[in-house]
């Protein structure tokens, strides 16, 4: 279950004016959480290294880009926009490990995360999290 600290929700007009690249780094952490939530649940038996292993193949950038893919036919406009936004926001650092455009789709990716944590839309956060783990093809290591 996803929980605020301080019990603060933005409105959904707070969220639009945010910068993309802030809503990213807040889904960035949300979207970890999440994964490392899934993957203790799922394999108390593992190692903490093993389950770091695990972890990272979802959070990678062309995992992330994998799940926009099948999660896009999901979006409402409003997250569409978003994420949008978030892929085209000008980044300051730029990618070591994988392409600028998987990159891109990916803060695209973690900025809609972020708003949709951020305005306490946690049925859609959960939505998109149960078509994430539930689809084996896209995880495999």
């Amino acid at each position: 279950m996803i929980f605020s600290y301080t019990g603060r929700k933005f409105t959904i007009d707070e969220a639009r004016r945010m910068n993309s690249l802030a809503l990213a780094y807040i889904g960035d952490a949300v979207f970890e959480v999440m994964v490392r939530e899934h993957l203790l649940i799922n394999n108390t038996n593992l190692s903490a290294h093993k389950l770091h292993v695990k972890a990272i193949s979802y959070v990678k950038a062309s995992s992330q880009c994998a799940f926009v893919r099948k999660l896009e036919e999901h979006f409402t406009e409003e997250e569409m926009q978003v994420f949008k936004k978030g892929r085209n926001a000008k980044s300051p650092t730029m990618p070591k490990n994988t392409s600028v455009s998987d990159y891109r789709t990916a803060t695209g990716f973690e900025a809609l995360l972020g708003y949709l944590y951020i305005t306490a839309q946690i049925d859609r956060l959960e939505l998109f999290m149960n078509i994430i783990f539930n689809d084996k093809k896209v995880t495999k290591e």
